[in-house]
C-alpha cells in the first residue's frame, strides 16, 4: 500500500528553528521528526512511501535518498509553490488504483495504521479519519440555567469531550473526484463529500501516542521530555 508523508510547508510558527531547516528535518532526541514518522509506518508494514517536498526540499532529499537506508522506498513528490494537502496530490489521481494513505510529516506517534486501514476496508468508506478522543476537564462547578433565570441543576466539574482530528488518513482512490488543485483536505475536500453525502468514516482512539509539533513550545517540550526519556531507558 502507498503512503504519502506530507513535508512541503514552510513551518513558520516554529521560525526561527525553520529558517535554515524544513520542519520534517528539525532533530527531537537524536532523530528528525520525519525519521520518526518513517519508522512508525514501518512498523506498520507500509513501505512504499511518497513524499511531498518544497521548502528547503534539497535537505530532505539528501538526507532519507531513496528510503533504502531506512528500510522503505521514496519517491519524492515536488511542489515548486505550495498546493494544498491535498491538490498536491493530484499529480497522481490517474496513478493510484488502490486502498491508501495520507499522514504528516511533521508529527510523531505510535498510532497503528494498519488497524485504520482494516477499519477502513471492512466499513467500505471512501475516505477513513483517525481521531483523537480528547478529555478537558473544567477546574470549575457548572450551573445550568432556564431560560426563565431559575437554576436547573449543579454539574461540579464537568469533563468536555471533543475529537481532534489527527491528520492521519485512509483513502480510496475515488477520493480524487473531491480534490481540486490547491485544496485542503479538512477545509475543502472533506466538507464536499458531506455534502455529497459521501461515505466518510473515522476510527478514535483514545490512549494513543500523538505529538503535533507545531508551535516552538511544543518542540521544545517534546524534544527536552523525549531526551529524558532515553536517558531513563538506558
Amino acid at each position: 500500500m502507498k503512503c504519502f508523508v506530507l513535508c512541503g510547508g514552510e513551518g513558520t510558527r516554529l521560525r526561527p528553528y525553520t529558517y535554515s531547516t524544513p520542519k520534517p528535518m528539525l532533530p527531537i532526541a537524536g532523530k528528525t521528526i520525519l525519521q520518526y514518522t518513517i519508522e512508525n509506518l514501518k512498523r506498520n508494514g507500509i513501505t512504499d512511501l511518497v513524499i511531498t517536498i518544497g521548502y528547503k526540499k534539497e535537505q530532505i532529499k539528501e538526507f532519507f535518498g531513496n528510503g533504502k537506508d531506512f528500510g522503505v522506498k521514496i519517491e519524492y513528490l515536488e511542489e515548486d509553490t505550495p498546493k494544498g494537502t491535498a491538490g498536491g496530490l493530484l499529480e497522481y489521481k490517474d496513478k493510484i488504483k488502490e486502498t491508501f494513505a495520507v499522514v504528516m510529516g511533521d508529527q510523531i506517534s505510535n498510532v497503528e495504521l494498519k488497524k485504520i486501514v482494516d477499519h477502513h476496508k471492512k466499513q467500505r468508506n471512501v475516505a477513513t479519519l483517525a481521531l483523537l478522543k480528547n478529555k478537558i476537564p473544567l477546574e470549575y462547578g457548572v450551573v445550568e440555567v432556564r431560560s426563565d433565570g431559575t437554576v436547573e441543576k449543579f454539574v461540579e466539574k464537568p469533563v468536555i469531550q471533543n475529537y481532534i482530528n489527527m491528520a492521519i488518513y485512509v483513502f480510496e482512490p475515488k477520493i480524487f473526484d473531491y480534490i481540486k488543485e490547491k485544496d485542503d483536505f479538512s477545509k475543502h475536500v472533506f466538507p464536499k463529500m458531506l455534502e455529497q453525502k459521501e461515505k466518510l468514516g473515522a476510527y478514535t482512539l483514545e490512549d494513543a501516542t500523538w505529538f503535533d509539533v507545531g508551535r516552538i513550545t511544543d518542540y521544545e517540550r517534546l524534544n527536552e521530555t523525549m531526551k529524558i526519556m532515553q536517558l531513563v531507558k538506558s
